[in-house]
């Protein structure tokens, strides 16, 4: 289709004519082959988090605070709707576990105990911090629940078409 009919048609409906794939609700509406680039956004989120905090004089108890419920809230939405790449989640954590141990962008500290065992409840001797991988893994398997359990919601019937 040209390049004039496509500007006609979204002009008959109404519509912002959008090359690629365009977003939808802060997500991208198609993924293609480069899914690390596609979802380098979520990184560049917490990372600008991370930076704005960078100088304050935060304890350990602030910056559990912030990682809980910031840091590890951002790629929530994310991770309900698709499957992170295990490489972008590696480098999710290894931003969050820098900020714990040492604060900065440079300053990284030394990591007294590895992200693993931080993501232990505190009764286990942990942090209680989120372990990405397997909350992603629970979110997208959860839409799957959602769309056995419910065959006559929407999604489930556009999955059927």
């Amino acid at each position: 289709m040209s390049m004039a009919a496509q500007e006609d048609l979204s002009r008959i409906m109404g519509v912002r004519h959008v090359l690629g794939t365009g977003n939808y609700l802060g997500l991208p509406s198609m993924i293609g082959r480069k899914k690390k680039e596609t979802f380098a956004f979520v990184k560049d989120r917490i990372w600008k988090r991370i930076n704005s905090w960078r100088g304050r004089a935060l304890s350990k108890a602030g910056k559990e605070i912030m990682i809980k419920s910031v840091l590890q809230a951002i790629p929530s939405y994310v991770m309900s709707v698709y499957l992170l790449p295990e490489t972008t989640i590696n480098e999710i954590e290894r931003m969050i576990n820098s900020f714990w141990w040492g604060g900065g962008a440079n300053n990284k500290g030394i990591r007294w105990l590895a992200w693993d065992r931080m993501a232990y409840p505190k009764a286990k001797g942990g942090m209680g911090f989120r372990d990405l991988h397997a909350f992603n893994m629970a979110m997208v398997a959860k839409q799957g629940w959602n769309i056995m359990t419910k065959p006559h919601s929407l999604v489930a019937r556009v999955y059927k078409a």
